[in-house]
């Protein structure tokens, strides 16, 4: 992953078209190496769970292009890549495990991850999910747990009070303010840089299955019934 990282790096520091299409070997070199991980990511993740075995690696990845058209930041790339292998890829609107890698200094989130979970998710999954810890709150606190000490439940983005619909003396209440439900570890660069990388970050998202089970269960019943 060294040639992933040092490719991101330089762009950071050169982030417009002259040099990207002077280093476009560098990018082609940097890209395949990182398809290349995240169709082995694909096979690991899914020998613990089976759903995600018919994933490609496009169904996976994105672009390295900015879309600029609404922004003012007018660079043209981005200096992450970053891979979401969801069992219905990366558009369903569905939980799943995220890879990111990220140049030094560039502040998109901060710097690379490891993630599970549903981000920014649809109102009537977000409300589905609620319903669900509402429900079954011990179980999902349990697969937090199950985590714990590697992932830490992302509270970044929270409203101030309890939905409407929800008791606000729930022991649960707290979690209903999530405007989003997802389990990251931030690491490092010798982490990246490590020879068994993909062994390492398959043991880190095994111990996120079932909280993406339970995520999913709810997305698909606000998905598959009249919600």
């Amino acid at each position: 992953m060294r040639e992933v990282l040092e490719f991101l790096n330089n762009l950071q520091k050169n982030n417009n078209r002259l040099w990207f299409e002077a280093h476009r070997d560098e990018y082609i070199n940097a890209n395949n190496r990182f398809r290349s991980f995240t169709q082995k990511l694909i096979t690991g993740i899914s020998e613990f769970d089976s759903r995600i075995k018919n994933l490609s690696v496009n169904d996976c990845t994105y672009r390295i292009y900015r879309d600029i058209r609404f922004s003012k930041d007018k660079t043209p790339y981005k200096t992450h890549m970053g891979a979401f292998v969801s069992f219905k890829g990366k558009q369903s609107g569905y939980s799943g495990y995220y890879f990111h890698i990220e140049a030094r200094d560039s502040n998109y989130i901060g710097g690379h991850l490891l993630c599970t979970g549903i981000y920014r998710p649809d109102p009537k999954v977000i409300k589905s999910i609620r319903e669900e810890i509402m429900l079954n709150g011990r179980s999902f606190i349990e697969a937090v747990q199950a985590a714990k000490g590697s992932f830490e439940l992302d509270g970044s983005e929270k409203l101030k009070k309890v939905p409407t619909g929800f008791p606000p003396d729930s022991e649960y209440a707290e979690l209903f303010k999530h405007k989003q439900y997802l389990l990251s570890q931030f690491v490092n660069d010798e982490f990246i840089l490590s020879e068994n990388l993909l062994e390492k970050i398959l043991r880190e998202f095994n111990k996120t299955m079932t909280f993406n089970n339970i995520l999913n269960r709810a997305a698909a019943y606000a998905y598959e019934t009249d919600y």
